[in-house]
């Protein structure tokens, strides 16, 4: 391949959820205020990575992460000045000529480079910065995003103006133009109907085409191999997933990528059998537990930038039952300034820059809501009430920020003394949370708040709208979902969740009309 490896290792940025932070753990100082910059909380810590991650659904594969010794020895990422990527026919003349003119300019760096950091209104305009920031490669090529084939191919949004807002190129070689991709806003941008952009929601960019539309251009079978070994890989459990891809043919583990629309992902440490629907950023703050299956605790704004980190490549420098993402035998991780490039991005953001990115995350608002709380709305609430909705989706919330149970999973004992766990199962489809390197055993209640704008509805988004998720059609075996229809299967039920499945039509319009509001 003529491209790194090490970020389609390390990529996948999203950043599932968060929670409401104690002052006492925000840091020294308010950076609302001018003068000296705050006091920046560590991010990693070993005693705190240790107790970070809620142990796997089998504890053997549960990563031991590297120490701190080891992650601070790794070289933080320089953050380039980066530029618009055009589709087809919106380019202004002559840009690509003038962009190999543009020198490369170093924003953010650990030799010099720093933005001003004196208020607060600069700390949130940097955090944006590192949201949009390239992470050192892109998967996709020049000739692909400048060519109409694959827009048409993938169904890639633009603006009104031709940007494609997901993407960006960036100058580190004068007269060299390289696609940035990997960024925090590649998978947490929406393009709204209306063509207006929105940052930090659940991210609509058809991700899994457009790599599977690389994959079958530019990839090696080897390189798909790989590939798929180095983000989803489980061998401690029977049989890996990857085992099961071991059986097909290369062609067919492409056609797999394709199965996965846009707003759903198979993230590393995730599956292309079992991907997660890309999650809202807005609103992260107020969430105890981040992914869907609920793999890590918040309890302060540094764990938002563990999160940041280990979803960044951290995480693939950790020893899951002796299998090593980052190594290149996949079992022996190197020194850190001889980590395999092909496998590993071996760079990281500084603790500056990833405290400034989870300001900026905390700092997100969401949109104004068309929906308008009407008298069918009013109604929907007492529905929602009257059933019982927010015994689990409690508001102001509409989450109690708790740990459901995954079908078949038996907490282990004393994690009801660690965790906020009930003792239940909604009965979800249970292999993100058993068979995947996320797999905890459990699925965190979500929040309801801002769902008039998401889509792809379920923890692996088998449901295009709300309508889709009520409707009692989707529970029987020849289901045809709107949103992910697994690999190899023509009908496909969606079992679980049944709440307001038996309700009658008009007051399941109700609910509807209600939840569209909050």
């Amino acid at each position: 391949m003529n491209r790194k490896l090490s970020v389609l290792l390390a990529g996948w940025v999203l950043f599932a959820a968060g929670a409401t932070v104690p002052r006492h753990l925000l840091s020294a100082r308010n950076p609302n205020s001018q003068g000296p910059s705050p006091t920046i909380p560590k991010t990693w810590d070993d005693a705190a990575m240790a107790t970070l991650e809620v142990p796997l659904a089998d504890p053997v594969g549960s990563p031991k992460h590297a120490p701190a010794d080891y992650y601070y020895k790794i070289p933080v990422r320089p953050i380039y000045k980066s530029y618009p990527i055009y589709a087809p026919g919106h380019e202004p003349p002559g840009y690509m000529d003038w962009l190999k003119q543009q020198a490369p300019q170093i924003i953010w760096d650990d030799a010099g480079h720093r933005p001003s950091l004196q208020t607060k209104k600069d700390w949130l305009n940097a955090g944006e910065t590192v949201f949009d920031a390239d992470t050192g490669g892109a998967v996709f090529t020049l000739p692909e995003i400048r060519d109409n084939n694959w827009y048409q191919r993938t169904g890639m949004p633009t603006t009104p103006d031709g940007v494609l807002p997901y993407l960006k190129y960036v100058i580190r070689q004068k007269g060299k133009v390289e696609i940035s991709s990997f960024s925090c806003s590649m998978c947490h941008t929406r393009v709204m109907p209306n063509g207006s952009v929105l940052k930090g929601a659940q991210g609509n960019i058809p991700f899994e085409r457009a790599l599977a539309y690389t994959m079958r251009t530019s990839f090696k079978p080897e390189d798909v191999r790989l590939f798929e070994q180095g983000l989803f890989g489980a061998p401690w459990l029977h049989p890996d997933t990857v085992e099961r891809e071991k059986a097909m043919s290369v062609d067919a583990v492409i056609a797999l990528h394709e199965t996965i629309p846009p707003s759903v992902i198979s993230r590393h440490r995730s599956s292309p059998f079992y991907p997660v629907q890309v999650p809202d950023l807005i609103g992260v703050r107020d969430r105890h537990y981040l992914d869907r299956t609920g793999l890590q605790q918040q309890r302060g704004i540094v764990d938002l930038m563990r999160y940041a980190a280990l979803n960044q490549g951290a995480d693939d420098y950790a020893n899951y039952d002796g299998f090593v993402p980052a190594a290149a035998d996949f079992k022996t991780l190197p020194p850190a300034d001889k980590l395999d490039p092909n496998l590993a991005e071996p760079d990281r953001y500084s603790d500056e820059q990833l405290y400034a990115l989870a300001l900026y995350v905390y700092s997100l608002k969401p949109p104004s809501n068309p929906n308008k709380f009407n008298g069918l709305a009013q109604r929907g609430r007492k529905i929602f009430e009257r059933e019982g909705c927010a015994g689990c989706h409690t508001p102001p919330l509409y989450t109690n920020n708790k740990l459901t149970l995954a079908e078949g999973f038996t907490r282990p004992p004393g994690t009801e003394r660690k965790y906020d766990i009930m003792p239940i199962s909604v009965g979800t489809d249970p292999n993100l949370a058993l068979k995947t390197r996320r797999g905890t055993g459990y699925y965190k209640v979500p929040s309801l708040k801002g769902v008039w704008y998401r889509s792809m509805f379920g923890h692996s988004g088998w449901c295009a709208t709300l309508e889709d998720w009520f409707d009692p059609r989707r529970t029987r075996d020849d289901y045809v979902p709107t949103g992910f229809r697994p690999y190899g299967t023509k009908g496909y039920a969606v079992k679980g969740h049944p709440f307001g499945l038996d309700l009658p039509l008009e007051d399941k319009k109700a609910l509807i009309a209600y939840l569209k509001t909050l």
